[in-house]
């Protein structure tokens, strides 16, 4: 497993240790490799059936056809102050999107961080409720698969962690601005409560949150429990694991839990509201969650339910209606929330559930919806909303790693929903004060959004959805100041492809983070940021956009660095070395390869191996990650758990 690697790799003894730079993966044969090339036509990696991964299907579906009636301009009349403004959201974050996430890359998150400030991430999913806490793993890895519970129609294996996982977590932290989600396991009430003990001292201010039971309206259908079982046995079970966490010394934070993250399947949020639980467990609640998927793909995966057509159903996600429809039940819920100053998050989305829809999960049409369902769950004082991420068995990731356990060798793909999250992070930026409204005014397929921030209009989103490469449906959006004056000019980065159907050759503002196997986490090509001048008389700015495409519109320029509050350059890590100049120390690969690392118990003789870094750490809770952990990440990043597909 690849954590083992960052293990031997990271945590040799101060006395002997080097880094080890450019090497190919032990075990990894020609034939492999190159099944695995790095180029756009690379040819991806198969299962054992020789089945292409979902990660890396080619399907490509039939883009739906253009209305037959659609208007070619509109104009949007916005408030020049947020004074006024009716539905405007609570203050967001540019952190809005985060992920649920069974491994962790540190480039790609350094791209958000860029934006946002910051990345929210929930390691969990349907095997937190089964994990346990063990004080070791063989072979030095932070977490082990069990055999899965054969009535989960998802096969979700249980999960063995140790404290490597928490250590992990910590270095990724330390290197990046990831504040992380955990989950208490929910199988039983015989409450296992070392991984909050663990997540607490470890990771500290890094948690900002513990789950208590992942999606128990399911509980019961997938014979987790026994009737009778409903929203009061939940809220029961719930408080019996209240009074766990208040009588355990060891876990001293007891306001930090989050529920009760309903699928909103067999239970509705109002039916567990009718039982009290708000008001029973307000004090303790740190958020209120829920999760929800519009679509499936269960019965291709698990023979599960209906079969659901990906052509027939790709048209459901490209109109403003599928991401209002999505959010319209827990309106009430989002409302109940504010009341309670608590934040209202959807703790797990994507595409699909069971992995994605082929053709649709990892299109630009998904990229497009991903961004409007995430501005929509903004503009409905949503505080948060994570996706949910799988291995290569999946369609909807937004990044994926390598099909081997080295990244410096096979390269990262990226989904198009990852533009999606990095589009929302510079649409609410890093002031932590922006505010969001649905300004929708030109039917289904061309929604649109005012951003204030500090009060004042500061940027407009506008959404083309229709597939017309004709440019027959090409548009032009008018922006009018009310209460104001247009500036001289705006500036706009539009998120582009050819068209919602296709996987490849996406650019936000001019820039694409790459095909198939060709991503190191860094934007390639030249910045793009179209200049439009306004008629400033006639308080009117057009601002064109293509059929399909969002444009994202600055009426401030996004290049100025305001003084005393320059954001820095993008943190990044490269996944391939260029030059060896330094750290040059050689082992022959035959001893590297044969080598069986170092245990747990040797990190307090650790050191770095970075000029200018400590040389000898006292213990590993003191140790400054070095070269050795940045690498281990940055060549193949963490798998931290490969068993919370959905």
């Amino acid at each position: 497993m690849l954590l083992s690697s960052l293990v031997s790799l990271g945590f040799l003894s101060t006395a002997r240790a080097v880094t080890v730079y450019g090497q190919i993966p032990f075990g990894q044969t020609s034939a492999l490799a190159a099944a695995t090339a790095t180029g756009a036509n690379a040819a991806a990696p198969t299962d054992t059936s020789t089945n292409l991964l979902a990660a890396y299907d080619e399907t490509i579906l039939i883009p739906p056809a253009p209305p037959q009636e659609q208007a070619l301009g509109f104009t949007l009349n916005l408030a020049a102050t947020n004074v006024s403004v009716p539905n405007l959201s609570i203050m967001q974050h540019g952190s809005f999107y985060g992920f649920s996430i069974e491994m962790s890359v540190l480039t790609q998150l350094s791209q958000i961080q860029q934006r946002s400030g910051g990345v929210h991430i929930r390691m969990g999913g349907n095997t937190q409720d089964f994990a346990y806490y063990v004080d070791s793993i063989p072979d030095g890895h932070a977490t082990s698969k069990e055999k899965s519970d054969p009535k989960n129609p998802t096969l979700t294996p249980a999960v063995l962690y140790s404290d490597e996982l928490f250590y992990l977590a910590k270095n990724i932290s330390s290197l990046v601005n990831v504040r992380w989600y955990m989950g208490i396991p929910f199988n039983d009430t015989n409450w296992r409560l070392v991984i909050a003990e663990k997540a607490q001292s470890i990771l500290g201010d890094h948690l900002i949150g513990l789950q208590a039971g992942n999606e128990p309206d399911y509980y019961l259908a997938h014979g987790h429990r026994v009737e009778p079982y409903g929203p009061a046995e939940y809220a029961n079970e719930f408080q019996s694991l209240v009074d766990a966490v208040k009588n355990n010394p060891n876990v001293p934070i007891k306001n930090m839990l989050i529920g009760p993250s309903l699928a909103s399947g067999p239970w509705q949020p109002q039916q567990v509201w009718d039982v009290g639980y708000l008001d029973r467990f307000k004090d303790v609640l740190t958020a209120i969650t829920m999760e929800h998927y519009p679509s499936n793909n269960c019965f291709a995966m698990y023979k599960v339910g209906t079969y659901v057509n990906p052509q027939d159903t790709f048209w459901t996600f490209l109109h403003h209606g599928a991401a209002l429809d999505l959010i319209k039940p827990y309106l009430p819920s989002s409302g109940l929330a504010q009341g309670l100053g608590k934040p209202f998050i959807m703790f797990e989305t994507n595409s699909a559930t069971c992995g994605g829809l082929p053709g649709i999960s990892d299109s630009f049409g998904a990229g497009l919806w991903a961004l409007d369902y995430g501005l929509s769950m903004a503009a409905s004082n949503f505080s948060h909303a994570l996706l949910h991420i799988g291995g290569q068995n999946v369609y909807y990731n937004p990044f994926t790693a390598p099909p081997t356990n080295q990244s410096s060798f096979n390269q990262w793909t990226v989904g198009a929903i990852y533009y999606s999250v990095i589009i929302v992070a510079e649409v609410f930026g890093k002031s932590n004060v922006s505010q969001i409204v649905d300004t929708s005014n030109n039917g289904d397929y061309m929604p649109s959004y005012a951003i204030y921030d500090n009060g004042a209009l500061s940027k407009v989103a506008l959404f083309n959805f229709i597939d017309d490469k004709t440019g027959a449906h090409d548009v032009s959006a008018t922006v009018t100041v009310n209460g104001g004056q247009v500036p001289p000019q705006v500036w706009v980065k539009y998120f582009l492809a050819d068209s919602v159907s296709v996987k490849t050759n996406l650019t936000w503002a001019g820039q694409t983070y790459g095909n198939k196997f060709q991503v190191d986490g860094r934007p390639k090509g030249d910045l793009n940021i179209t200049t439009i001048q306004c008629d400033q008389g006639a308080n009117q700015c057009h601002v064109p956009l293509k059929a399909p495409s969002f444009a994202l519109v600055f009426l401030t320029d996004p290049n100025a660095q305001t003084t005393g509050n320059a954001a820095p350059d993008a943190l990044t890590f490269e996944t391939t070395a260029l030059t060896k100049t330094i750290n040059t120390a050689t082992i022959d690969p035959s001893v590297l390869a044969t080598s069986n690392g170092h245990s747990g118990k040797e990190r307090e003789k650790l050191g770095s191996t970075s000029s200018g870094s400590i040389n000898a750490a006292e213990s590993f809770r003191a140790l400054a990650p070095g070269v050795s952990v940045l690498l281990s990440m940055m060549l193949g990043a963490a798998v931290v758990l490969t068993a919370f597909t959905r």
